[in-house]
């Protein structure tokens, strides 16, 4: 975790017997998603029960968590909830971090695993649910709202700003630098596209959902019985439904990027006017924040063996049918 001194393993055991009454008999660090302020465990009790871990850095997590609950008890099934510490949390605070508990299931993921129509369907009617959902009065404040910030575009010009000043860099960071000079004609395009397009939608009243906000394949787990579930609550926010359907056939990590499946998808979530300047800005917005994020990541605080698949994924984004593909082409239905 940047910034922060992780928990030993010997510990994050010790607080599951304390605050949960789990008895771990294995602890297993699992390498799975992106976010770097978060570690991931598998662990295995002596009631042979698995559990999925995750220890997040500050205390700042407890409103996803909270929605996670909601949507649970609203009877959506395929939300997994968080398991209540034994005084009837949701999450436990411990130091610098909250500890959260799951069920583990069995699975693979979205990037992994192509969804059958059927869980395509699921997954429409789903999203729609949550769409739909009220949120408690007692929370709605608690719950940030779309701002269409210029922060990771600030971030992306001032990295360009930075370029080539350092002689000393490392061998990733010239390839980091060598790549974004080859491709500044595209990530320029982005930046205005995307400044433009915020611009415009900040002119006109739009009807705010609640929003998952990240819900591409990797978020989207298939277990071994079919069941899918949409999991990384970490963030939602409400914002146009357009936030959340951008990913559905949006091409994130070069899958979702087949109309089939769209056609499919929206078997599920029912007839809807998608506003298509809002679907393009943040198909345009979200790989300007995932350069923002490689970027900094990449330069500042990835551990050297990481760095090799971080600009793996970084420049797969500019593939043929990849995220930028279908961000330009998605803009350019907006002139015809």
């Amino acid at each position: 975790m940047i910034g922060k001194r992780p928990l030993s393993e010997r510990l994050i055991i010790e607080y599951l017997n304390i605050y949960y009454g789990i008895e771990v008999i294995l602890l297993t660090p699992l390498l799975l998603g992106a976010d770097m302020n978060a570690s991931v465990y598998k662990a295995q009790a002596h009631d042979q029960k698995s559990y999925f871990i995750k220890l997040k850095g500050g205390h700042n997590h407890d409103i996803g968590v909270a929605i996670l609950d909601l949507l649970h008890n609203e009877g959506i099934q395929q939300i997994i909830p968080p398991i209540k510490t034994s005084q009837g949390l949701l999450t436990q605070h411990i130091d610098q971090y909250t500890l959260i508990v799951y069920s583990y299931i069995e699975n693979q993921n979205g990037f992994s695993k192509i969804l059958t129509d059927d869980q395509w369907i699921i997954l429409g009617k789903v999203l729609r649910k949550v769409h739909e959902f009220q949120i408690p009065a007692t929370i709605q404040d608690q719950i940030r709202r779309e701002g269409y910030s210029s922060k990771w575009r600030d971030i992306v010009r001032s990295l360009y700003d930075h370029m080539g000043v350092k002689p000393n860099e490392d061998q990733w960071a010239k390839k980091l630098t060598i790549f974004m000079k080859e491709h500044k004609k595209e990530i320029d395009c982005l930046l205005d596209s995307a400044e433009l397009l915020g611009q415009k939608i900040q002119q006109k009243s739009v009807e705010f959902v609640l929003c998952h906000a990240d819900i591409h394949g990797g978020n989207v787990l298939i277990a071994e019985n079919g069941s899918i579930y949409v999991v990384d609550w970490d963030q939602p926010v409400m914002a146009p439904k357009e936030r959340d359907l951008m990913f559905i056939g949006g091409g994130v990590a070069n899958v979702w990027n087949n109309p089939h499946e769209e056609e499919f998808f929206y078997k599920g979530y029912g007839k809807t006017k998608i506003n298509m300047p809002i679907l393009a800005y943040y198909r345009h917005e979200r790989i300007v924040e995932d350069i923002a994020e490689y970027a900094q990541e990449f330069l500042f605080a990835v551990a050297e063996e990481d760095r090799s698949e971080m600009y793996q994924q970084l420049i797969s984004m500019f593939d043929s049918n990849g995220v930028v593909d279908i961000a330009f082409r998605t803009a350019e239905k907006l002139t015809t």
